[in-house]
């Protein structure tokens, strides 16, 4: 059974930071792009950055550029994502996915339940 397994989300101050981290299991990932999505209430899913296969390539949202970073680990299955200087606007459900490597969520075919991450003003 495949399973994408997200953690570390949770409750931090503006200009704070989180670290989530993402497991999968069932199958070997190594050749799927990894990313992250997010959803906030009354909001569709956006895509927040995604790393190729290799890690070498990585692809950032405009809004979290330069305050996000994703790395992952293919001997470990994992995919983490580094969210440093967060705002209020940062606050959504985050959620690990596997597939194709691109910006649309669609694409994606796997898919973790998400993790909560809110940023208090």
């Amino acid at each position: 059974q495949v399973q994408l397994v997200e953690s570390g989300g949770g409750l931090v101050q503006a200009g704070g930071s989180l670290r989530l981290s993402c497991a999968a299991s069932g199958r070997t990932f190594s050749r799927d792009a990894m990313g992250w999505f997010r959803q906030a209430p009354g909001r569709e899913r956006e895509f927040v950055g995604t790393a190729s296969w290799t890690g070498v390539s990585t692809l950032y949202a405009d809004s979290v550029k330069g305050r996000f970073t994703i790395s992952r680990d293919n001997a470990k299955n994992t995919v983490d994502l580094q969210m440093n200087n967060l705002t209020p606007e940062d606050t959504a459900v985050y959620y690990c996915a596997a597939g194709p490597w691109g910006t649309n969520w669609r694409q994606y075919n796997y898919w973790g339940r998400g993790t909560q991450v809110t940023v208090s003003s």
